[in-house]
């Protein structure tokens, strides 16, 4: 029998414990010899990384299977075909060096040379060398103690252990060298400050052996993401007319869309590694239409989604024999590795859930909705109603609801399982995830609506999403809280302090002070620090601009209470910037709690912190919103 009470105070077999434990994520499916591999994330193990082949864990702790470069991290691992049989490369997070093992044995040994600082050399986006003799990767540098003393370059890495050689030096920034099948040439994608990857690339060829090279697409209103060699040609995501398509690049520059289309097939470059698009043979090609499989057929020039159950696809796109291998989820389905044959459409799921998922009918099955944002742009958002079968809510009562900001701000929410949402959502309280002006999917004109904009445009355009929910009945306009982490973290605290649609906000791991996000300012890393030139305007040019946008200047603005997270390892948001917006917080009135966790560095990955973490969120939005929700301790709020 269904249960009428208050919003909020639902109880629900969804705890924090399960949110953390299925919090992994998956990461790096990969192909080779046929056999699939893969990447996980381990919250019960400290949140290490291991490295899975047909479902069997390869290295046991504390082998951790990631890497620092761009703080972000990279494709940390290639399997070699070598003169003594099947190897593995990989980087190890301790440490961050380079190992090598044999699968069928695993006892890894270093191969890269000991930094002088610990962490002070990584390695990322690995890929078999010549001869399977070496490990050809990006090599990045700490050069001085600041954040950005940094430098990078493409190596080879000898598997003997013997010195790593430079391969090329172009741009600041490089990903990964493509080795051509004949051996005679290589392929990387550079760029430099202040661009970002999804502004401005360029696409390199070096003969190998030399280190001039040369430049065969891209520039800087042109994003290349990923290229792959087809015989003597390369095959290229990148956008020169605004929307990421496959194009044929030859060694002599031309350049041909292989199936021109107003949708993205690329997606940003935040991690080096990712995979959109794979080939089935010579003109026929897998690729990612926003996110859901697709076939892209050069002789007709297009592009045919694939039936499949799981609509959310990762970037990790594989083939072997005509059948595709990748991540796969879905709104009641956690993403796991996944076969599918192309011929029959028989879907094979790799691998066990990390954990036991709830029953299916207390998962929200998002609405996707169009809002109309302040400036007459469409808004895209993913509605998760409170979804719980055992409760309903009193009919005089909407129920509270929380925005939900994703991170980036170049990045974009989906329709796949997130069990923090559920969390919320079965104990009655609704979210809604925005997908923002400057969000990818969307083409590069939506992506741009942000430029120079952020704090503005992110702002607005959540708020009248939240507002639309409360105007149509759908949500308690008097009940309205917004959540984020990283840039999420950012909109979340601007939006708390400029607007007064949010009783309250929930800050994870942000950004609140923009002149430490400059070059001179040394509070973030080198991939982003000065990512805020185009998000907010030249420096020192528009110096003011900064200040005032910046929630650190604007706490006497503040619409309602917060709650700040922050782990104490972070060196993208370091704490520095949240423990002085608390300090500012502390005795003015306005309730606010601020947890920190140690060895937690950019996003929470230990279980601990994420059920910590989550059931503080509970409560604190309980206090704020007027209800006592079941089970979770009590958060001391500061004033």
């Amino acid at each position: 029998m269904v249960k009428i009470a208050p919003y909020g105070t639902w109880t629900s077999p969804i705890g924090a414990a399960d949110a953390a434990a299925a919090g992994g994520g998956l990461q790096w499916v990969d192909l080779h010899a046929g056999r699939v591999w893969w990447a996980e994330g381990r919250p019960a193990e400290g949140g290490r990384v291991a490295l899975v082949r047909d479902g069997r864990d390869l290295l046991p702790p504390p082998w951790n299977v990631r890497n620092r470069v761009h703080e972000y991290g990279g494709r940390p691992w290639v399997v070699l075909d070598t003169p003594d049989g099947e190897r593995v490369v990989f980087t190890h997070w301790d440490d961050q060096r380079l190992y090598l093992f044999d699968p069928e044995d695993p006892r890894p040994t270093p191969i890269s040379p000991e930094p002088d600082r610990r962490q002070g050399v990584r390695y990322a986006d690995l890929t078999a060398g010549p001869g399977g003799a070496e490990v050809w990767c990006v090599r990045e540098s700490a050069t001085g103690p600041a954040r950005t003393d940094v430098r990078r370059e493409l190596v080879a890495v000898p598997l003997d252990g013997s010195a790593p050689r430079v391969l090329a030096a172009s741009h600041h920034f490089m990903s990964g060298p493509r080795l051509s099948p004949d051996g005679t040439h290589f392929a990387w994608i550079g760029w430099n400050h202040p661009d970002m990857p999804w502004d401005g690339t360029e696409l390199c060829v070096a003969e190998v052996g030399s280190t001039a090279h040369r430049v065969l697409a891209g520039g800087r209103r042109e994003a290349v993401c990923q290229v792959e060699w087809e015989g003597r040609d390369l095959l290229v995501l990148t956008d020169p007319d605004g929307w990421w398509n496959l194009y044929r690049v030859g060694l002599d520059g031309s350049a041909r869309n292989l199936a021109p289309c107003r949708e993205e097939l690329g997606g940003p470059m935040w991690r080096l590694g990712h995979r959109w698009f794979a080939a089935l043979r010579p003109g026929r090609y897998v690729v990612l239409r926003s996110g859901v499989p697709a076939v892209l057929d050069e002789a007709t020039g297009t592009v045919t989604d694939i039936e499949t159950d799981l609509p959310v696809w990762s970037s990790q796109l594989a083939v072997h024999d005509g059948v595709l291998v990748g991540g796969a989820g879905g709104p009641r389905a956690e993403a796991a590795p996944v076969t599918l044959d192309l011929s029959t459409g028989e879907l094979t799921r790799l691998g066990a859930h990390p954990a036991p998922l709830p029953p299916a009918e207390y998962l929200p099955v998002p609405v996707e909705r169009v809002f109309a944002g302040p400036d007459g742009q469409d808004v895209p958002a993913y509605v998760y109603p409170p979804t719980n079968p055992d409760f309903a809510g009193p009919d005089d009562e909407r129920p509270p609801y929380l925005v939900h900001v994703h991170g980036g701000p170049t990045g974009r929410s989906t329709a796949a399982l997130d069990l923090d949402i559920a969390y919320f959502t079965s104990r009655g309280i609704g979210v809604v995830s925005v997908n923002y002006g400057g969000s990818t999917g969307y083409g590069r004109a939506f992506r741009e609506r942000l430029r120079e904009q952020w704090g503005v445009v992110d702002v607005n355009d959540c708020a009248a999403v939240a507002q639309a929910l409360a105007d149509e009945g759908t949500a308690d306009g008097a009940r309205l809280g917004i959540r984020g982490g990283s840039a999420g973290g950012w909109t979340s605290a601007a939006s708390m302090t400029s607007v007064k649609t949010y009783r309250c906000g929930m800050v994870a791991f942000p950004i609140l002070d923009l002149r430490g996000w400059t070059g001179e300012g040394g509070e973030t890393h080198d991939f982003e620090s000065r990512y805020v030139e185009g998000l907010v305007g030249p420096w020192p040019q528009t110096a003011e601009r900064y200040t005032e946008r910046s929630p650190a200047n604007r706490v006497d603005r503040l619409a309602g209470p917060v709650l700040l997270l922050q782990g104490l390892e972070d060196e993208i948001c370091p704490p520095e910037q949240a423990d002085r917006f608390v300090a500012a917080l502390d005795g003015t009135g306005v309730p606010h709690a601020y947890l920190t966790f140690e060895g937690e560095q950019h996003g929470f990955r230990k279980a601990a912190t994420i059920t910590a973490a989550l059931e503080a969120e509970l409560s604190f939005y309980g206090q704020v919103f007027g209800f006592v929700p079941a089970g979770v301790p009590v958060l001391e709020l500061r004033r």
